[in-house]
């Protein structure tokens, strides 16, 4: 392990790469079925993601620019390792390769065989291949692509002068698109008018519907990825998700991958920011201030509760509120509830933990919301404080009614308010329409055999859902009585890793990139966090700290449970002639299922970014 306050500059490490192999085949390679050997002489970056995962769908973006300026040497493959069962089936990733316009080879692995052969521990994790088949760096989390680029170059030169690197196309083969109306649409909005705006999300569009929510009115936004205000034809938005309609009758648009607030002119189709740089927020940056002048992070909704617009800020797993009458001159955003740290935590909004909240729905007293990770239903009361509704953290999900403290459900994306003060979810990996009474504490299923719901707004006395992986709205008379399911419960698909009871080494790995040094200008430019679920499982360990390497003492009479493990590092560039070097912020939060069995490991190594030391082996 080597010493966080002092990374060392050595010869690179080099493990002989473990094959690829997943049941699920390989997708966007014209159905040829590749392995290692295919791609010797290439530079390759295995990105191990799962589709509901933020954080994977920001690296997915982080490396597009490296992955077409590099499209002749450098081979990304994309390793798909499930969390929830429904990311197990095989439709619904060949769907998320076309959502989120992954324009590189994908290999389903949907029983975890190449994860387990890497030892990954956390999505997303990268892990560098050289041309010769040696693993030569890992990284977790999301913000690496600097580092990894200024590795790509070093190993492009290295296996030019070798005569090792072998130049040319890569073995990406586009899919034909399908000719629907809408493509993975992901909100809807009722207009005034009587007509329903939607956002279409990977066509980077916003659709106009007739009352009959099929026939197209208009499109607004030119189709293509991008950040420009405009005209209705001319404006480009980049996957929008949320609608909310404000009070002076335009609406406002969470553009989740421009992390951004646009605003819509809904007379003149005219498209404007509100808020945000068009950058993704990272830690340390301003988490308040003038709305233009404050970076956001995948807002996925929104909704206009007291005086607010309200964003469900998922890439941080925060709220925020954007306040347009704050100054009239001046609109700001500020966080209004979360600690960017990943879990479910309850109490006043600057303690509450949330996992990627990603849907909204206002009351007159309350604001309910979808906290899709821990597979949750929670809201926020007029004071600011955070509650639960169903839900009991980011491992347990699956499809079951009855008292809400044990019902299930399996990330939700959406929530609707309805007239008589329940609310439905749009259950979306369980395609099913679910409600919560807060008068009964029942948890029923309303539809069923729906495909990823997303979100549902009420016309009359029916309900209009957005079924997003069949790309249409669907109309349904909501019931007055719930449709019966078998009942099922699931735990995450990741095996608990086993270790000894009493004291267990955690090891952060992290070695800054060549080239960099760590940034220690303002003080320690590390940070470690650690908790448990149950609590009890640490009797010693738990808290924050700057050391990377922590010794922790677990219960032996806590059989089994979860260490989350929030891990910080701050890098710039080495060069004491640059009076202003670039920096970059390091970090990642892992959740790891634990089960205490004598005999087990007694040391925990996660690599934020670097190789284990322990596992070096040339070969």
């Amino acid at each position: 392990m080597t010493d966080a306050s002092s990374p060392r500059i050595s010869r690179r490490a080099r493990v002989r790469a473990p094959e690829l192999t997943g049941k699920g085949g390989w997708l966007n390679t014209g159905e040829k079925q590749y392995s290692l050997a295919d791609l010797r002489g290439r530079i390759v970056i295995l990105d191990f993601w799962t589709f509901c995962c933020i954080n994977c769908l920001h690296v997915l973006d982080e490396l597009r620019e490296l992955e077409e300026k590099h499209r002749d040497t450098v081979v990304i493959i994309g390793v798909h390792s499930p969390k929830f069962v429904h990311e197990a089936e095989h439709r619904a990733v060949v769907d998320a390769v076309e959502r989120y316009g992954v324009e590189h080879p994908v290999l389903d692995d949907p029983e975890l065989a190449t994860w387990k052969q890497y030892a990954v521990r956390a999505w997303p994790t990268l892990v560098v291949i050289d041309p010769e088949g040696y693993v030569v760096a890992q990284h977790a989390g999301e913000g690496h692509a600097h580092a990894i680029e200024r590795l790509v170059e070093e190993l492009e030169t290295e296996h030019t002068a070798k005569g090792t690197l072998r130049r040319g196309d890569g073995p990406y083969v586009a899919p034909e698109p399908e000719p629907t109306v809408l493509r993975f649409p992901g909100k809807a909005l009722a207009l005034p008018s009587g007509t329903f705006l939607v956002s279409d999300t990977t066509r980077h569009q916003l659709v106009e519907l007739a009352a009959d929510g099929e026939t197209v009115v208009r499109r607004i936004g030119s189709g293509e990825r991008g950040l420009r205000d405009g005209s209705g034809d001319s404006a480009t938005f980049n996957e929008p998700q949320g609608l909310a309609l404000l009070d002076d009758g335009s609406v406002v648009v969470a553009d989740t991958v421009n992390h951004a607030l646009r605003r819509l002119d809904l007379d003149t189709g005219t498209v404007t920011t509100l808020a945000g740089t068009g950058r993704q927020w990272m830690q340390g940056e301003p988490t308040s201030g003038p709305a233009r002048e404050v970076s956001l992070s995948s807002p996925w909704d929104v909704a206009w509760w007291r005086g607010k617009v309200w964003i469900a800020m998922a890439g941080v797993h925060q709220l925020w509120a954007y306040d347009p009458a704050a100054d009239s001159t001046d609109p700001t955003v500020a966080v209004t509830a979360g600690t960017t740290n990943e879990g479910l935590v309850d109490g006043p909004g600057p303690e509450a933990w949330f996992a990627q909240p990603s849907g909204l729905a206002a009351t007159a007293d309350r604001l309910w919301l979808a906290d899709s990770e821990t597979s949750a239903v929670r809201w926020v009361d007029l004071d600011g404080a955070v509650h639960t509704a169903v839900g009991t953290g980011l491992f347990d999900f699956g499809h079951r009614d009855g008292a809400a403290e044990q019902a299930l459900l399996q990330h939700p994306l959406g929530v609707t308010a309805l007239p008589d003060g329940s609310v439905a979810i749009s259950d979306t990996y369980n395609h099913a329409l679910r409600r919560y009474d807060p008068a009964t504490g029942e948890v029923t299923t309303l539809a069923t055999d729906l495909r990823e719901p997303s979100d549902a707004v009420l016309v009359g006395d029916d309900i209009l859902v957005v079924e997003s992986a069949r790309h249409r709205l669907t109309r349904l008379r909501l019931p007055e009585e719930a449709v019966r399911v078998e009942s099922v419960a699931h735990r995450t698909r990741r095996a608990a890793t086993e270790v000894a009871p009493g004291e267990l080494k955690l090891d952060v790995i992290f070695q800054a990139p060549a080239g960099q040094k760590l940034d220690t200008r303002y003080g320690p430019s590390t940070r470690l966090l650690v908790s448990a679920t149950p609590p009890e499982l640490l009797i010693g360990g738990e808290g924050a700290g700057t050391d990377l390497n922590r010794t922790l003492a677990l219960d032996p009479a806590v059989t089994e449970g979860v260490l989350h493990v929030s891990a910080m590092a701050a890098s710039c560039d080495d060069d004491p002639s640059n009076e202003y070097p670039a920096c970059h912020v390091h970090q990642q939060d892992w959740g790891v299922p634990v089960r205490l069995t004598e005999g087990g490991a007694d040391r925990l190594p996660l690599v934020l970014a670097g190789m284990d030391d322990r596992d070096d082996q040339d070969a």
